[in-house]
């Protein structure tokens, strides 16, 4: 059972509930909007709240109702279909699976409001720390922070020093992530790229403030709490939200070609595009890579989720095969797209169409640092039975 409020959901103690199609046909009215804001304006992620995407990685001893990975992933590609930014804003709805490393009294005073809480953080360039009674000063600043303009809470990364790096190697600076209510981190505002523009993803910086220790913890360290969900792959489960974006994306992108295809009337007076051989060719390709490389990425998620229901551990071979799937996924989708504006004809190449916009989104999606093809790397590794090169993989 999950507190997501799903379209068929009886509200009678509300007179205008907030379900996901009402979300997903507000995000797409104001996509727009988001692009010339550069972000996601707080009551548009007040409408995700009210649908349950937030509560849906907070501890139910929280009162979040956790939500089985791949259905939180089947909202952020629904969302993906009317828009890349609010999609990945949703998609960080997962981070809160990360704050399941803090101490569970930490945890017990950012949940003291209420299960919906929205995490943000940009965590690298890590700055340095400087040790201090009780905690750590830190002054620095850092990079993309997706959906900082909304959050309640966000997180930096910092080095301190220690007698083992935890993600690494012993002797090395520790890396952490530390934790403060938004209000006290600033914003600085400079996010200004070609795809994902609304996702708000600014730089972070604070000026010698002091992060108490039980505020930091292990970006993807074991979880203090003992549920399900935060048992499940901490990193893994990001790059499949991430990588749940571009299946999305991609979804609207063979839906447009589809009705691009339909119009009676080309600019040249040239046949309709669905009266064209290598149109029809493609669009069947490109609808069966799309369908193929989701199902592996769903059934991956299931198959790990499966297990955790079962009491045992998900195995390094089955989290490699998350982050692959993830990975392929992402790169598959982000090449349905190409194949969807190839064949979607001249109107395509206008700056304003909404082609252009899901072909700039996708191409963001796979520079993610957890779905590059050095993943692939790292899978094909491990499919060989040798050591994966990337540190933490996977």
């Amino acid at each position: 059972m999950t507190a997501f409020r799903q379209d068929t959901t009886d509200h009678q103690d509300s007179p205008s509930p907030v379900t996901l199609a009402t979300l997903v046909a507000e995000i797409a009215r104001r996509r727009d909007e988001f692009n010339d804001l550069t972000y996601v304006p707080r009551d548009v992620v007040a409408m995700m709240k009210q649908v349950g995407i937030y509560r849906a990685t907070t501890p139910t001893m929280f009162g979040g109702a956790p939500m089985p990975p791949a259905d939180f992933m089947r909202i952020v590609e629904r969302i993906a279909t009317a828009d890349g930014s609010a999609a990945w804003v949703a998609a960080f709805g997962s981070a809160n699976t990360y704050m399941a490393s803090l101490p569970v009294e930490t945890q017990r005073i950012i949940y003291a409001d209420g299960p919906d809480q929205v995490f943000a953080g940009g965590l690298y360039p890590a700055q340095r720390a400087r040790a201090v009674p009780g905690g750590w000063r830190v002054t620095g600043r850092w990079r993309f922070a997706s959906g900082c303009m909304g959050a309640d809470w966000i997180g930096v990364g910092i080095e301190v020093d220690g007698p083992s790096a935890g993600d690494g190697a012993p002797g090395r600076p520790r890396m952490l992530a530390a934790v403060a209510p938004a209000a006290e981190v600033e914003i600085v505002p400079n996010w200004d790229v070609v795809g994902m523009q609304g996702t708000g993803s600014h730089d972070t910086r604070v000026t010698d403030k002091f992060y108490p220790e039980a505020w930091t913890f292990v970006r993807g360290g074991p979880a203090m709490i003992d549920e399900p969900l935060f048992r499940y792959p901490a990193v893994g489960f990001q790059a499949e939200v991430h990588a749940a974006c571009n299946v999305g994306l991609a979804r609207a992108a063979l839906d447009l070609a589809i009705e691009m295809g339909g119009v009676t009337k080309t600019i040249t007076g040239a046949p309709r595009l669905a009266d064209r051989g290598y149109y029809k060719l493609e669009l069947a390709r490109a609808e069966a890579a799309w369908r193929a490389a989701r199902a592996f990425f769903y059934e991956t998620a299931e198959d790990a989720w499966d297990t955790l229901l079962k009491g045992d551990p998900v195995s390094p071979e089955q989290a490699n095969l998350i982050r692959l799937s993830a990975t392929h996924a992402a790169h598959t989708s982000a090449d349905v797209i190409m194949r969807a504006y190839r064949i979607a004809g001249m109107s395509a190449i206008h700056k304003d169409h909404r082609m252009q916009h899901i072909v700039r989104d996708s191409m963001v999606v796979t520079q993610h640092a957890f779905l590059t093809e050095g993943t692939l790397e790292n899978a094909g590794a491990m499919l060989a039975g040798a050591l994966p090169a990337g540190p933490a993989y996977p």
